[in-house]
């Protein structure tokens, strides 16, 4: 009798969709207003910024792009300042060579094969060079108003540490994500979670004292105010 293989379950969310509600509703208290901190002036200038800020700070890659989108913020003006001179804006920033290589040829593409206007759909951006699936993410969510959800490091340590979106892979936690995530929450949710976990639950050490969702989080042991105040409120492990 032939083995049949069993592909192993993601890990389950520990939030029901009401907990997960009130996570949000605390992030939304926290930060009103959420948004990308990539600087950019149309959804062209979004897609390079994004692009560029693979291995890069979003501070490195407003350095940078603040020249460059002065000069090139469209399709057309990318291209006539060539890979050499694209190069020239952004050599601060990681892996510029590469980089300057694949602006070129997405600025190329979309004018070609979009008639000069970025795609809105994630099939369609993903054929773009150095376009994946969550540059494709962002750029849908921020540029375009859709609720997708990008899974970088922030919001994949994020996900897994509090138990919203458990998973192994940014596939794994975007998946959970949606499903757990509230539909009246998913546009701003990418950007909630990547600021909480830039901001407040960083990689080394959690700043669980003034966490607007520690009562919520599955971490433990909860990190304490190195100050010596403890905890406030709703931060008591």
């Amino acid at each position: 009798m032939p083995l049949r293989m069993v592909k192993a379950a993601h890990p389950r969310s520990k939030f029901t969709r009401a907990k997960a509600a009130e996570l949000f509703a605390a992030l939304a208290a926290d930060r009103p207003d959420p948004r990308t901190e990539l600087d950019f002036v149309n959804p062209f200038t979004l897609v390079v910024a994004v692009a560029l800020s693979a291995q890069a700070t979003d501070v490195g890659v407003n350095k940078a792009t603040k020249k460059l989108f002065a000069v090139a913020d469209t399709p057309e003006k990318m291209l006539a300042l060539g890979e050499e001179g694209v190069a020239a804006y952004i050599k601060t920033i990681g892996l510029w060579r590469g980089k300057a290589k694949n602006v070129i040829a997405l600025s190329r593409k979309i004018l070609e094969d979009f008639g000069g206007e970025v795609p809105r759909t994630r099939d369609e951006l993903v054929t773009l060079p150095g376009v994946g699936r969550k540059t494709a993410n962002v750029v849908m969510n921020e540029a375009f108003g859709e609720p997708t959800i990008a899974v970088d490091t922030h919001i994949f340590r994020v996900s897994n540490r509090t138990g919203l979106a458990p998973g192994k892979t940014p596939d794994h936690v975007e998946a959970g994500l949606e499903r757990i995530t509230p539909i009246e929450f998913k546009k701003g949710a990418h950007h909630w979670l990547i600021l909480h976990g830039r901001y407040v639950c960083k990689a080394r050490t959690p700043e669980c004292w003034h966490c607007a969702i520690a009562d919520l989080c599955a971490y433990r042991p909860k990190t304490r105010d190195p100050a010596g105040d403890g905890f406030s409120g709703a931060c008591a492990p």
